[in-house]
């Protein structure tokens, strides 16, 4: 019997998936199911190195984005969904990391530095509002995904810099106190950092561009009706540059049968912007139906979400266990 590779993958509890989430990655996760041991984990304890003050969001969140990610087809039967801190290996695994790796490496990685950056945007330049669990954040990343054996990481470009800091710690471990641990892989998304709907390079919930999987049709209709287009279309009849408009960017984002008509219709002045959104509106409202429609289904059916979370951390606890094993045996210190 041929063994599947082991996917390991996560996402923060901070908030719903928009559709940056589901176009980046977990569109993506649906299809690596089906030929992959995956494993999706809800990183409740990385979303408290920003948010330790505000506990319940992260709870409330780590339900409804496992709602979200059964909605867009994560199928419990090929994968496990797991919950981060139900997994104290993470934890442990995290501390002896942590004598591998010095603080000076941790601020050169490319990805840290430029969240540091942005956090000091924000509270000022005296970088204090930065915490040790925030900057050994790619640490606790390596442990999540050598925990549980991963060999293969779905990521985005700027996460690479975090796979390569946890091949740089498996080396590390493994140089020391013998081959105990395998190097992953990353595995880039087929998709490239999706654009918000004011025309921002990269969707985000704390950019206020985002369009949400469980957003109404009232709110849906809300943000597309105030989605960018070209500034240089004054006039109905004004010939515009689909390029620069988010309204046709997301009619070719979501693969509207009609792109080619929009396309021409745009440049040539005969699609006025409210038809262009109107129609758009109707196409993002028949891909949503059915991921509302599992939504709703859910939202029904706690105890059934409650259930998948335990069979899945329960089988994630498993692989831990027995990663730990090796790993104590190595550093000499499984008494």
């Amino acid at each position: 019997m041929i063994m599947k590779k082991t996917i390991l993958t996560g996402i923060r509890p901070t908030g719903n998936l928009h559709f940056g989430h589901y176009f980046g990655a977990t569109s993506n996760w649906v299809k690596l199911q089906e030929d992959y041991e995956c494993f999706f984990e809800i990183a409740d304890v990385q979303a408290l190195t920003d948010n330790f003050n505000n506990p319940e969001k992260v709870r409330k969140n780590v339900y409804e984005l496992t709602i979200d990610l059964l909605s867009v087809g994560i199928d419990p039967k090929k994968a496990h969904l797991f919950i981060q801190s139900k997994i104290p290996e993470i934890a442990e695994l995290t501390v002896f990391y942590s004598n591998l790796v010095t603080m000076a490496r941790l601020y050169r990685n490319p990805t840290v530095k430029t969240e540091i950056a942005q956090k000091k945007a924000l509270f000022g330049n005296d970088g204090e509002s930065v915490t040790y669990g925030f900057v050994g954040y790619p640490i606790s990343q390596a442990a999540d995904i050598t925990a549980l054996g991963g060999t293969i990481v779905p990521v985005g470009e700027d996460q690479l810099p975090l796979i390569e800091q946890c091949r740089e710690i498996v080396r590390k471990f493994n140089s020391i106190y013998g081959v105990t641990l395998t190097e992953p892989e990353h595995l880039l998304s087929p998709t490239p950092r999706i654009k918000g709907l004011d025309g921002k390079e990269k969707m985000g919930k704390s950019l206020g561009n985002a369009l949400y999987l469980n957003d109404s049709s009232e709110i849906v209709q809300q943000k597309i009706m105030n989605a960018v287009t070209d500034p240089q279309k004054i006039r109905k009849d004004d010939p515009a540059n689909p390029d620069i408009c988010m309204v046709y960017y997301y009619h070719k984002l979501i693969n509207n049968p009609n792109l080619e008509t929009v396309c021409k219709e745009c440049k040539n002045g005969t699609r006025g912007c409210v038809a262009c959104k109107k129609e758009l509106i109707q196409k993002i409202e028949d891909f949503l139906s059915p991921i509302r429609d599992k939504r709703k289904y859910y939202e029904d059916h706690p105890e059934e979400v409650q259930t998948i979370l335990e069979e899945g951390t329960k089988e994630a606890k498993i692989r831990a266990e027995e990663t730990m094993k090796k790993v104590k045996a190595s550093m000499k210190i499984d008494y």
